[in-house]
C-alpha cells in the first residue's frame, strides 16, 4: 500500500470526520484539489507551511483508494506532489496522529517520515 500524507488542523480534520469525507483546507478548496505530501515531502511541508503551529493532525491516505481522482503533479522544485481532484473519503484514511511540535519548534513526524 502506498500511503500519502495530510497535514491538517485537528478542528478542521474533527469537521471532516463529522461530515463524513474531507473537502479540504482553504488553500486546497482555493487550488481545487486536496494537497498531500509522500513520505519523503512530508518534513518540508510541515516545515514550509505549517512552521510553529500546533493542535495538527497527521493523516495517512491510502494512495490506491483513490483512483483516479489523485494525480502526481510538479510543484516545488519539479517535485511531484500527490493532488487529489475532489472529496477525500474517510475510508481511504488508514491512521490519524497527533504532529506535536518539539522543543526546537520543528514538528516531530514518525520516525519513516523524518528528513534522510
Amino acid at each position: 500500500m502506498a500511503l500519502i500524507y495530510k497535514i491538517c488542523p485537528r478542528p478542521l480534520w474533527r469537521e471532516a470526520e463529522a461530515a463524513g469525507q474531507f473537502t479540504g483546507a482553504p488553500i486546497d478548496r482555493q487550488d481545487g484539489f486536496i494537497h498531500f505530501s509522500t513520505a519523503a515531502q512530508a518534513a518540508e511541508t510541515a516545515a514550509r507551511h505549517f512552521a510553529g503551529q500546533d493542535n495538527l493532525l497527521l493523516i495517512a491516505i491510502d494512495a490506491e483508494a483513490l483512483g483516479d481522482a489523485l494525480r502526481y503533479e510538479p510543484s516545488r522544485g519539479g517535485d511531484l506532489f500527490p493532488h487529489l481532484y475532489g472529496p477525500l473519503s474517510l475510508d481511504a484514511v488508514t491512521s490519524v496522529d497527533a504532529l506535536p511540535l518539539g522543543a526546537d519548534g520543528r514538528h516531530i513526524l514518525p520516525a519513516g517520515l523524518l528528513p534522510a
